[in-house]
């Protein structure tokens, strides 16, 4: 197995995936390979030669196939690192050629590095299954200037550029559509192989694959700061927020591997001091055995392996995880709130009715609001600029978040927002049972708009898929009015529900439910104002699609297609991942401790030992990889 020094594995164990993973085809045919099998022709030879030249062929099978454990050893005994996997193989063989156990000590080296071989290329494998899961990054930006098109690099088009993509080519970076149309199949973001109709003026998301028409796009963002971007950024840090379980397992080896090893420098010369009867060179043995079991790869290996296939398991369906510590958080998740509008609702207001104040028109009263909202993302602005669009500008500009908005307009100030936002500017209006916006401007009500929203078809079936799991607690936290929220509440079976809360109050609310809930508590929203209560939850989840870039950013969980039933399956994927690292744990000590126990005894020898290290190591580490299989 590669160098593991105490408590940590180097290079070669690390989990984070790799560009550079060698099928075993091409393995077979690296240097590393060829001397193993030389080594391995010497070893039979001397298997079968007279004693007399035997020793020699012995002694040169054993640094072919050894000589870079050796070298390993020598190396991490300078730096201080004695105590590592390579050092404890040197000295166990060592020791069987200095007590005249020749074939041994060279059947347990070839052992160890066809174990060696065969654990890379299980890890490579695993590694090159999670690192294809991120294919998305587009090698070149086929970018339009003065009727010219040069490929570049996405990473220096400049915000504003003109780009083309063709047929079979994946979007490179965010923008708006400015002529074509065709079909984007959107597998790399959202998981499934899903395909998405857009033409002149529709948004498109970097990561896309482009199937069928030619697509001159106008970027709204850099490379840096596009979807594609953000998602492989999330997953390349995610290997660096290790879970509890993780930074147990480092811990423990810390202490475990020096102990064991202390214990076989007993076993070795307590005995034979103590014992009349006793052999040195059989307990000297026995010591050795108990070396070679002793090293810890297989759970400083596996464990970090488990949790980057868990979250390599939730990328291939579309749910982006930023980290092993919120992997295992998911998995003690016993209470979920919902933010309503976008989350558990479609969030795509349409016009109910128009209520204008005495001597204002309908037109008046939408231009207005339409005038207002003209720069807001919020999901009731878009209903009103789906109804009606204006050419008038505001001299400025401002949102309150959790109020609605503030402009200038021909010198006077308009007001377009909530009943919180009337009320903080002490304008007197008619208040409605439902959602709706108010409208004052120059300090005189206008009138009010009320919009009517509805749950989304994946809300009930979510809920029923997080019952089964064991999940039974649920809440809504809204900015809504109360009844809005209480229609939801009800069709949906929800018992608690908060209403017409700003984004401080919401945070307050969800810390309170925090302290008095059993276990972990999530909270899933999509909205700027989420963002707080995201960030204050033990998993915040995010809408990606329809979320804003606060939201993902301050999410712990990005579901890309806004799909709830993500959230059941990414639990299932959290609490798989739970079962197969504790199954990893428990196997791996379990077959340790008896392999320890028998060599001290002198019931086991080295071949037991071999597999006690590197055969455990290599099972935990496929048992790992079964979390990448769909079987949830």
């Amino acid at each position: 197995m590669s160098s593991c020094s105490t408590g940590s594995c180097c290079s070669s164990c690390s989990t984070t995936p790799t560009s550079s993973a060698l099928p075993w085809k091409e393995a077979v045919k690296t240097k590393r390979f060829a001397t193993l099998l030389i080594g391995t022709l010497f070893f039979i030879t001397a298997i079968f030669s007279s004693k007399n030249i035997a020793l020699g062929l012995y002694l040169t099978a054993y640094f072919l196939i050894g000589a870079q454990i050796l070298k390993n050893a020598w190396g991490s005994a300078i730096h201080g690192k004695v105590l590592d996997e390579n050092f404890l193989m040197s000295v166990a063989t060592i020791g069987a050629f200095a007590i005249g156990e020749y074939p041994e000590a060279v059947a347990v080296m070839l052992f160890f590095r066809v174990g060696d071989f065969f654990q890379d290329l299980a890890v490579k494998r695993s590694r090159k299954d999670i690192s294809n899961l991120m294919d998305l990054k587009p090698n070149i930006a086929s970018v339009l200037e003065d009727g010219k098109i040069q490929n570049i690099d996405p990473a220096v088009v400049k915000k504003g550029s003109f780009i083309l993509v063709k047929p079979g080519e994946k979007v490179p970076i965010d923008g708006v559509i400015v002529d074509g149309s065709s079909r984007l199949n959107l597998l790399a973001l959202t998981g499934e192989s899903r395909e998405k109709i857009v033409q002149k003026g529709d948004e498109v998301l970097s990561g896309s694959l482009n199937v069928d028409g030619v697509l001159t796009i106008k970027t709204t963002h850099l490379f840096k700061d596009s979807t594609v971007s953000k998602i492989l950024n999330l997953v390349e840090n995610a290997a660096s927020k290790k879970a509890k379980t993780e930074q147990f397992i480092t811990k423990f080896a810390k202490y475990y591997t020096p102990l064991v090893v202390g214990l076989a420098i007993l076993i070795a010369t307590i005995p034979p001091l103590l014992i009349t009867e006793a052999i040195f060179s059989d307990w000297f043995h026995r010591a050795l055995v108990f070396l070679v079991v002793s090293c810890p790869c297989a759970l400083v290996i596996s464990i970090p392996l488990s949790y980057f296939a868990g979250i390599a398991a939730a990328s291939k369906e579309g749910i982006l995880i930023k980290g092993g510590n919120y992997l295992e958080a998911l998995n003690e998740v016993r209470e979920i709130v919902f933010d309503k509008t976008g989350t558990l609702s479609l969030g795509e207001f349409a016009i109910d009715e128009v209520i204008p104040n005495e001597g204002v028109s309908k037109d008046r009263l939408l231009e207005l609001a339409a005038l207002a909202e003209k720069h807001s993302t919020h999901p009731i602005a878009k209903s009103i600029l789906n109804s009606r669009t204006t050419n008038l500008l505001a001299s400025s500009y401002k949102e309150l978040s959790g109020h609605g908005i503030v402009a200038d307009f021909d010198e006077l100030e308009l007001l377009v927002g909530n009943e919180a936002l009337m009320k903080k500017f002490n304008i007197s209006f008619t208040p409605y049972a439902k959602t709706a916006i108010y409208v004052a401007y120059g300090g005189k009500y206008l009138g009010a708009i009320t919009l009517k929203d509805k749950i989304k078809p994946q809300s009930k079936e979510m809920l029923e898929g997080l019952k089964r799991l064991g999940i039974s607690k649920f809440a809504i936290i809204s900015g809504d009015i109360e009844k809005s929220v209480e229609d939801v509440a009800k069709s949906l079976n929800i018992d608690r529900f908060f209403a017409t809360l700003l984004p401080h109050e919401k945070s307050n609310t969800l810390e309170k439910l925090l302290k008095s809930s059993q276990g972990k508590v999530a909270f899933v929203g999509d909205g700027i104002n989420d963002a707080p209560s995201l960030a204050l939850s033990d998993v915040g989840i995010a809408m990606g699609a329809m979320g804003t870039d606060a939201a993902i950013e301050a999410a712990d969980v990005v579901i890309m297609d806004d799909n709830l039933n993500k959230i059941p399956t990414a639990i299932k994927i959290a609490r798989k991942t739970n079962t197969i690292v504790w199954q990893n744990i428990i196997f791996a000590l379990g077959v340790k401790g008896i392999i320890l126990i028998l060599g001290a005894f002198g019931i086991a020898g080295m071949w037991e030992a071999v597999f006690g290290d590197v055969g455990v190591a290599i099972i935990a580490i496929l048992n790992a990889t079964r979390i990448l299989s769909k079987d949830l």
